[in-house]
């Protein structure tokens, strides 16, 4: 089969199109004919090494895979070859306490497929049959793709960790990256008002046609200023930050009394400053959250499923043109997913 991997980390540049060895199913597993995978930074931060991960090399990602069963393993039951699926993309060992409770995110042993194992960005991939779940005929394998890891991370971020309320204010910052733009639709279907800050118009408008109520653009003005006008010096219900350092204070600054700030990442940077005085006074809280557990994974796939949410596709491309599409997500080019056809 041919892969789009790299022998040395690095930039875009290290990408190589080329053949390797089928996998074959193990026990448990299946195997995938992959039809689409869509591209996240977390690619791109594998790709240039992650120093805590013994990345094996060669190595190719792909988190976000929607594709057709081809053989499953020893020990698999109710999984067809012929199905069409998408992919779970969270590997989780099933035993530990977390993974008893039902958060399977938060298992000792977590991991991610086309991060901690060889993931899509290939003709075939093998994967646990338990994350696979089968794709109705109506929603297309591009769509899928597209629509998986970024809103199973927002769904968790917002309706689990920050339990998101008709009525309330909702602050996304960044609108544009995957997280960010899949978090106005599902903050409207909560019932919030959705404010989104960008410094490019063309992703503020993008954004209004998805839903959102309020645009900021903190290029042209203060946005923690303009979060303050826009509710009356209350601030906001929940701030969505996936920036990190850049933005960690003004995050803190713009919520309301009781407010929650959720994260999911930190591109600018993992350290940011925490005003304490601001947090127990207010009463604040700041919530972490990682992917999402399986029972999340099928109810904001069901969302996809019943027509209530839908995937936010910049552009597909060849799998083979790979390179070139990591290097529009590395400069921030995209609106929404990026999407490679094998």
């Amino acid at each position: 089969m041919k892969a789009l991997l790299f022998h040395e980390f690095g930039g875009p540049e290290v990408l190589r199109y080329e053949e390797v060895a089928d996998p074959a199913p193990g026990p448990g597993e299946a195997l995938v004919r992959v039809r689409a995978c869509a591209l996240n930074r977390l690619d791109l931060w594998v790709r240039e090494r992650i120093p805590a991960l013994k990345t094996p090399l060669p190595f190719w990602t792909g988190s976000d895979i929607a594709g057709d069963v081809v053989e499953v393993g020893r020990e698999v039951t109710g999984l067809k070859p012929g199905t069409r699926v998408a992919v779970n993309p969270g590997l989780a060992c099933g035993g530990c306490e977390w993974c008893l409770r039902g958060e399977d995110s938060m298992c000792e042993r977590y991991g991610i497929i086309g991060e901690h194992i060889r993931g899509g960005l290939a003709e075939l991939v093998t994967v646990p049959a338990a994350n696979c779940l089968p794709l109705p005929d109506h929603v297309g394998y591009e769509e899928a793709a597209a629509f998986i890891l970024v809103n199973m991370t927002a769904w968790r971020m917002l309706v689990t960790q920050a339990a998101l309320r008709p009525g309330e204010d909702l602050l996304i910052l960044g609108v544009g990256g995957g997280v960010s733009s899949a978090a106005v639709p599902i903050g409207k279907l909560c019932g919030a008002r959705v404010v989104v800050t960008s410094s490019s118009e063309e992703k503020l408008q993008k954004a209004k046609e998805l839903g959102a109520d309020e645009l900021i653009n903190y290029s042209k003005q203060d946005w923690v200023q303009a979060v303050r006008e826009l509710t009356a010096k209350r601030g906001v219900d929940v701030v969505l930050d996936n920036v990190g350092a850049a933005t960690w204070k003004g995050s803190i600054r713009s919520l309301a009394n009781g407010g929650r700030l959720v994260t999911c990442g930190a591109t600018t940077g993992p350290i940011g400053e925490t005003d304490i005085r601001l947090v127990f006074w207010r009463q604040l809280r700041i919530l972490g959250s990682t992917m999402a557990s399986r029972p999340e994974f099928r109810a904001v796939m069901g969302q996809l499923f019943q027509g209530r949410l839908r995937a936010i596709i910049d552009r597909t491309m060849p799998l083979r043109d790979g390179a070139e599409a990591q290097r529009r997500l590395t400069e921030g080019r995209q609106f929404g997913k990026l999407v490679l056809i094998p």
